[in-house]
């Protein structure tokens, strides 16, 4: 199901495939193509014919996308993401910077960093309508990748996929810290050993400040112990503040409800920075809005 199926396919059919992948409904997916429901069936049977395969199960009032129907979905995002750009670059033919923007970002940098950016930018392109969504960075990264989001301003991924591009904006250096009247804030500096003696609340598997801290911990041969893990460092920030455990945060959230441990020999600091997918054409909106974050 590569190149041969995607010749001469009806544009219009696989924008029914993917409102059904996103909506599970073929009710739902009419409605956010303002179409009807019968007018939605039509299109996908019509794909399915030509294609001769079934490439959505129907399950009572849900329904779920076979195999080749999830294969299929993939090669359909990319080619709808490039049409709307060609679309774009028509459109961009006159000096004003219009079109839609799709952008990802990370809640600790669309609070703490990126404001000032996104009201230089609004105020500088009104005609830009900005999709701004906020989600972790690992998803962030994954939908650009898929092509269903142009622009991520996340958390940068160690590991970088060959099909992304990335830059670096922000090095966002990670602390130890604690409330402070625990009994970790009495002590001037200590042992990354010490950090087993007390319970810390820290991100979520997975995500790239937890595994800092791990391997950063790791040559040390600490077990932590953790008690709550949550994917937002705001909240972390609360849990630590009252008490309930010591945490690795950005330097830039301590205030005076925290206190910085210093941890001999222990040194954290994450990316924060662009993404988009490789080979991909940039609007004149997302090569406007990068052009504003800090050099």
């Amino acid at each position: 199901m590569r190149l041969n199926w995607l010749i001469c396919m009806d544009i219009a059919a696989l924008q029914a495939l993917v409102a059904i992948a996103d909506t599970g409904s073929f009710s739902r997916a009419a409605e956010q193509l303002f179409m009807t429901q019968p007018a939605i069936s039509k299109r996908l049977a019509a794909l399915e014919s030509e294609l001769g395969v079934q490439l959505v199960d129907r399950l009572g009032r849900r329904c779920r996308l076979t195999e080749a129907g999830e294969s299929l979905l993939v090669s359909s995002r990319r080619i709808l993401a490039d049409i709307a750009t060609s679309r774009e670059e028509v459109r961009s033919l006159s000096d004003a910077i219009g079109g839609r923007l799709r952008l990802a970002t990370s809640h600790h940098i669309g609070i703490h960093r990126l404001p000032p950016v996104l009201k230089h930018f609004t105020q500088a392109c009104p005609d830009v309508d900005l999709d701004l969504m906020f989600m972790d960075s690992e998803q962030a990264c994954d939908l650009v990748a898929e092509g269903s989001v142009e622009l991520a301003v996340v958390t940068l991924p160690r590991q970088r996929s060959p099909n992304l591009e990335t830059r670096t904006v922000w090095r966002d250096p990670l602390l130890v810290s604690c409330a402070t009247d625990h009994l970790l804030a009495t002590k001037k500096s200590l042992s990354p050993k010490s950090l087993c003696q007390h319970t810390a609340v820290l991100p979520s598997r997975g995500t790239v400040t937890r595994d800092i801290l791990l391997d950063a911990l790791a040559p040390h041969n600490v077990i932590v112990n953790t008690t709550l893990e949550t994917n937002y460092l705001e909240t972390i920030k609360m849990m630590v503040s009252v008490g309930l455990g010591w945490s690795v945060l950005p330097a830039n959230m301590l205030d005076d409800s925290l206190v910085n441990v210093t941890i001999r020999g222990l040194q954290m600091q994450r990316e924060l920075g662009c993404v988009t997918l490789k080979g991909r054409t940039p609007s004149r909106a997302a090569n406007a809005f990068l052009a504003m974050l800090p050099a």
